[in-house]
């Protein structure tokens, strides 16, 4: 017969979910527990044990003010899930979870032997901060009781309503603190997502991998030569084609929630639009590697153009290979330009580089008309 455990972690694997677990300090026996039940593979994306301040400070992007606390365990759990999001390989629900520690040692130690847990996921953050009751336990005591509290966090994250003794006595003290995400565009202005994907039905899913080409645009409207454009461009790569508007500009304020919201209002039922913070191309390409991008004649000019990488012909080399390195291509598409229709030809691509572009022939697309002449005539 199975224990409690056991029990509990069967019903966990049997969810769709799957989780990026980070613990430094104390939750190494939760991660054993997990991985020690068969199906552990549906489960578990990824376990990080950084326990080293360079492995912290590595996995967070930044050193914490303190290594344990609430708000170290929420942004290790946000790293975690954003890292799930990059590794999930289907569309199953992410969690990151995260515990960071400090309990009993070889050494007595001055203060609380406390463990502060978080799990993320899409719509909220949920934490724990529980102080033990000091001296009562040894060290591998206190470990399985912040390991017990790991796995009914992250059963309750999945879904399931069983309740695993904790051994938690009447000396411990928890507290337990849920909050809901705010909105996908609120996030992804604060910097707390990197896109958000928009999807024709008005869905808004953060972070969401993108498998299409992007056709970045700031869509003020969005107009009929955008739309033949991406239906031209999807039959030559031979995917699908969404569309990308950054938030943020290079040397304008961002933009604001409601005309975020506005502008992405005009792509109900017509395709999917993909908000991001990357307002340079090589930002772009870090967010999504091997995506190919549709571009006009006159965005390429300003892609080979040195003055917009500090004025070094050497930095704008080294932007096209960083992002040929990731996967990129470009399609180019024509434009007219002091009537004279521009092309790909007509782009004095860097030595070496041509075969990070491709032409998108006018035959195929040709539309004269741009987003600054409809406002200017509305």
């Amino acid at each position: 017969m199975m224990n409690q455990i056991d029990e509990i972690i069967v019903k966990i694997h049997g969810t769709p979910h799957k989780a990026v677990m980070v613990v430094a300090g104390a939750g190494t026996q939760a991660m054993a527990w997990l991985l020690g039940v068969s199906g552990a593979s549906r489960t578990i994306l990824e376990t990080r044990v950084p326990y080293g301040r360079l492995s912290m400070i590595d996995f967070l992007g930044q050193e914490p003010e303190q290594y344990v606390s609430t708000e170290t365990a929420r942004d290790l759990a946000k790293a975690a899930y954003q890292r799930g999001v990059r590794l999930l390989e289907d569309d199953s629900p992410v969690i990151g979870l995260a515990c960071t520690a400090t309990i009993a040692t070889d050494r007595p130690k001055r203060g609380d032997h406390r463990a502060c847990i978080a799990l993320w996921d899409q719509d909220r953050v949920t934490r724990y901060d529980l102080i033990l009751d000091k001296g009562l336990r040894d060290r591998a005591g206190e470990e399985e009781v912040v390991s017990r509290l790991l796995l009914q966090g992250l059963a309750q994250a999945c879904g399931i309503e069983d309740e695993l003794p904790t051994g938690l006595g009447d000396g411990d003290r928890l507290e337990v603190q849920t909050d809901p995400h705010a909105s996908p565009v609120q996030r992804l202005l604060a910097g707390e997502v990197n896109s958000v994907t928009v999807h024709p039905d008005g869905r808004m899913v953060p972070d969401e991998p993108v498998a299409a080409a992007l056709l970045p645009g700031s869509f003020n409207p969005l107009h009929h030569g955008h739309e033949e454009l991406a239906a031209q461009a999807a039959q030559v790569l031979g995917s699908e084609v969404a569309y990308e508007l950054s938030v943020v500009n290079v040397d304008k304020p961002p933009l604001a929630e409601a005309e975020i919201l506005r502008r992405a209002a005009q792509f109900a039922g017509k395709g999917t639009l993909v908000l991001t913070r990357a307002e340079t191309f090589r930002k772009k390409t870090d967010f999504f590697p091997g995506n190919n991008f549709v571009i006009g004649w006159d965005t390429a000019i300003r892609l080979i153009d040195p003055v917009y990488y500090g004025g070094a012909e050497e930095a704008m080399l080294t932007a096209l290979a960083e992002m040929w390195g990731r996967g990129t291509r470009f399609l180019v598409a024509g434009r007219e330009q002091a009537g004279v229709f521009k092309t790909l030809a007509d782009v004095a691509i860097p030595s070496g580089f041509a075969p990070l572009f491709q032409a998108l022939p006018e035959d195929r697309f040709r539309v004269d008309v741009s987003s600054t002449e409809l406002r200017a005539g509305g």
